[in-house]
């Protein structure tokens, strides 16, 4: 088998169980990616996992999608992130369609075991956080910056909070982080995986594609301008799927493309499945029939509108790697990452407190579960895929 097939079969292989298992929203898949990307496969260590995050912070569009995306960069080129994209969003894509054919609502059983799949999450998160706070937050400065930066996240409002507590990680590490000698990357070669010319022809399709979606297209093509509408919608987002929502929901049913009926039960779905939520997208392209055919239609306007909302995004990772790839490198910068790092772990730890702990954990059962699974997931005996499945059982066996 040649060498490059092997590595895209491999990458989409690793990143498919990703999809199928990674329940609990953006938060919890950067713990299930730490966990099977750093702890287990080593293809990156904490440093550089925690910059590549920060980098999709900045960005709009979906973290966990971009995060993955720029990781399978960094591993197998545009082949590798395009595998680790398809691999991470095939599932959910697909299980949203089949939803929209079917039509089908989630009852009391089901909502169990989304429950006991957060719990699961909430201990996924803890020891990424934990480990993550080991290695990137060894001194108390680095300390102060992510304790400051969660205390931040938690009270401050608005799209752009994670932006600014970021920028405010990365001022203190300058201020007060010495720069350190350059460490060389586990699992990277160093070789920039995005070419320049490359990424600026990503750069000029995005701000092209931007623009063409905020022309007035009318009704006159329908499929046009519904792609446009998500295209819009995922350049212009910061903060994930849960903050499109309203963009979405703009689109879709104020505009009566869907009802609100419909919109809303699809959400609920999209919110129980694994993967990332901007598959709800594949839903909403499926059911807001914009092509004739029947069956055929709704699967081409799903798979339209899938793309159309996460190409915003991939494309921006393609058009920040090479720029990433160079300050890296630049010893003077590097007391700046060393507080970009730690204010990504203060992120974290505030993300784990607020949604997943106040959402997921709701009683003494709960924090027992919880703490069962990370001492699991810390003895690393047990695989991550069985504690997952093994706490989103239980739930439903004591009918929780």
């Amino acid at each position: 088998m040649d060498g490059s097939l092997q590595s895209f079969l491999s990458i989409f292989g690793i990143f498919l169980r990703l999809g199928l298992t990674s329940f609990g929203g953006p938060v919890a898949h950067i713990g299930y990616f730490h966990q099977a990307l750093v702890i287990e496969r080593r293809w990156l260590d904490d440093q550089r996992f925690a910059e590549l995050l920060a980098l999709c912070q900045f960005m709009p569009g979906p973290a966990s999608s971009q995060l993955g995306f720029a990781i399978g960069l960094e591993k197998g080129g545009l082949s590798g992130g395009l595998a680790a994209w398809l691999g991470f969003t095939l599932p959910s894509a697909l299980l949203m369609l089949i939803f929209a054919w079917l039509s089908l609502s989630i009852d009391a059983f089901a909502e169990n075991g989304l429950h006991g799949l957060v719990v699961a999450a909430v201990a996924v998160v803890t020891l990424a956080v934990w480990q993550m706070g080991q290695k990137l937050c060894e001194t108390w400065p680095k300390r102060g910056i992510a304790l400051l930066s969660a205390l931040l996240m938690l009270n401050l409002a608005g799209l752009y909070a994670q932006i600014a507590v970021i920028l405010i990680g990365a001022v203190l590490g300058g201020l007060w982080l010495k720069p350190a000698a350059s460490t060389a990357r586990v699992g990277q070669s160093g070789v920039n995986p995005v070419p320049p010319g490359t990424a600026k022809v990503a750069a000029a399709l995005f701000a092209a594609l931007l623009l063409f979606s905020l022309a007035p297209l009318g009704a006159t093509w329908p499929l046009v301008a519904q792609l446009a509408d998500l295209y819009r919608s995922g350049a212009l987002v910061f903060g994930g799927g849960h903050v499109v929502l309203p963009l979405l929901e703009s689109e879709f049913v104020q505009s009566a493309r869907l009802s609100e009926q419909s919109f809303m039960t699809g959400y609920g779905a999209a919110q129980a499945l694994p993967g990332p939520l901007f598959s709800f997208a594949a839903y909403l392209g499926a059911m807001s029939s914009v092509l004739p055919g029947g069956f055929l239609g709704a699967l081409l306007g799903g798979l339209c509108a899938l793309l159309a909302i996460f190409l915003p995004g991939l494309l921006l990772v393609i058009v920040a790697m090479p720029l990433w790839q160079r300050l890296q490198h630049h010893k003077g910068l590097n007391g700046i990452l060393a507080g970009v790092n730690a204010a990504v772990v203060g992120l974290l730890g505030a993300a784990l407190y607020d949604p997943l702990w106040l959402h997921g954990i709701l009683g003494w059962s709960d924090v027992l579960l919880a703490l069962a699974a990370f001492l699991a997931l810390l003895s690393k005996k047990v695989p991550v895929v069985w504690v997952v499945l093994i706490t989103g059982v239980i739930p439903l066996a004591f009918g929780q």
